[in-house]
This record gives structure tokens, sequence and C-alpha cells, in this order.
């Protein structure tokens, strides 16, 4: 992940915080809340009567059929990634390419590494235009599934804090709807487990990219017996503040948010293995 992309990403962020601080109806939306009363109720925006009354009514309709709003919120998280992958399937695989060919972004970097005069940016600027014909990426197309990630990310807070079924449900004699930060207060451990599990799920989720593509470069390089060299991550700092970041919103949410991404990055962790083996297929024709 690359500093423009951080930036654009943290920026996007920013402006779902703005857009859905706007909303000043906080009241609990239950089963029986109907679009019609979201519409006329003061204080409910458009994102409110998009996304967060049908995330909100499938958490609370999805508890009262199987009695447990943490399995209700499991199914709505898999549903949720599922029509995220089909939309975002080709930027998914281009993220993965991406990753893969990293390398070889790197040496036409620093082939031209101190080198600012304008020819030689074209020039490196041509040959990684080649690089990304070549094995058919749209570098900007890598971006779309992460711009969608965070709208989705900022309608589950709302609907979490508004649904009746998360306020009044527990798991395992704890509610949901406190924080990690409460959680720690109240010695509520099963949900403090939620939190540390869902850091750890998403380290493994932003970091697998590249532990698989050293992994395929070695075998490579064993393949035509040279010397394998593993590449330098230049984004440790970038990566890991992303987590941190996640990690640092997330203690003062609720805890069925951290469910939530916990269960995404599990996901997200799958589909990297699944993609990888796609794209080594195509890398490698």
């Amino acid at each position: 992940m690359n500093k423009k992309k951080l930036l654009t990403i943290l920026s996007v962020v920013c402006l779902l915080f703005f857009l859905t601080g706007c909303s000043t109806n906080f009241d609990l939306i239950d089963s029986n809340t109907t679009f019609e009363s979201m519409k006329n109720a003061e204080g409910n925006g458009i994102f409110d009567l998009i996304l967060t009354w049908p995330l909100a009514q499938a958490i609370n309709q999805l508890t009262d059929k199987i009695g447990s709003v943490f399995f209700a919120i499991v199914i709505v998280t898999v549903i949720i990634n599922a029509i995220l992958l089909a939309c975002t399937y080709k930027s998914n695989v281009a993220m993965q390419k991406m990753q893969s060919i990293q390398p070889e972004l790197t040496k036409i970097q620093k082939k031209y590494e101190g080198r600012t005069d304008q020819t030689s940016q074209m020039r490196m600027s041509q040959e990684m235009q080649a690089l990304y014909k070549k094995y058919d990426i749209n570098p900007f197309g890598s971006l779309i599934a992460s711009f969608l990630q965070f709208p989705v990310l900022i309608a589950m807070y709302s609907a979490v804090r508004r649904s009746a079924a998360v306020a009044s449900g527990t798991f395992l004699g704890h509610t949901l709807a406190l924080t990690p930060r409460e959680a720690l207060t109240e010695k509520a451990w099963p949900l403090l487990a939620i939190y540390v599990f869902m850091i750890i799920a998403q380290i493994v989720s932003v970091t697998l990219p590249q532990t698989l593509n050293k992994i395929r470069l070695k075998k490579e390089a064993d393949l035509h017996h040279k010397h394998y060299e593993a590449p330098q991550n230049q984004n440790v700092a970038m990566t890991y503040g992303m987590v941190i970041f996640i990690a640092f919103i997330m203690i003062s949410w609720p805890c069925a948010l951290s469910l939530y991404y916990s269960i995404s990055s599990c996901i997200q962790i799958i589909k990297t293995l699944i993609l990888n083996k796609i794209t080594e297929k195509d890398i490698a024709k």
C-alpha cells in the first residue's frame, strides 16, 4: 500500500464519518420499524435509509429466527462479504496481481532511484505501464475493493448501534453493545477475546499477500536453481499502521463491530488464498 493509496483511503474514512455523523436520530430499530417510518422520522439521512436500516433489520430478523445475535451478525457478515466479492472480483484479482509483481515494480523504481529529471521519470512510468499491460492489471481498479469496504463498515457501526437485537441480546452473558474498553472495565473476557482475535486476524489478512509472494518467489528461485533473495517490504510501517488504526477506532466501538471485522478478516484470508492460486496461474502464463 503506497502513501497515495493510504491517504486516499483515510480521506474516504473521514468523509464517511462526516456523512454518518450528520445523522441525529439514534432511536433503536426493531423488527417492526418499517422503511416508511424510518423515512418519516426526523434525523434519518439517506445513509440510514439505504444501508443502516436494511442491515439493522437483517440482524433483528435473523436473531428472532435463530435466537442468537452473535450468529446473526456472523451470517450478515458472510452475506455482506459474498456480495462485496461478487461486485469487486476483478478488483480483488488486480490487487492480488499487484502484490505478485511488486518485486518487478521495485526493480524498476530502484533502476531510476535518485533520477528526478523528467525524461527518467517518464521512462520509469512507461516501464511500469508496460508491466501492468503485460499482466493485464489496472492499478486503479485495485482501489475499488478498498473503497467499498469502508462505507459498509460505517453502515455496520450505525446498524449495530441502533439494532434492538444487539441492544437486548447477549453473548455468553455479555451484551455485544459494550465497547472493548467497557468490556475490560466490566471484565467481560469473551468480548475482549473477540477484540483480540479481530486484531490477530487483521494482522494475518494484511500480511498474508506478502508472505505468499515470498513463498512463490522462493519456489521459482529453487526451480531455476537461482539464489533466492527475499524482497524487502517497504510498506511495513503503513501496513501495521492500518492495523493500529483499526484497533484504535474499534476499542471505542461496540464489540459487535469487532465480531464483524473478525469474520470479515477471516473471509479475507480465505479469499487471498483462493485468489493467490488463480493469479499464480495467470502470472505463470
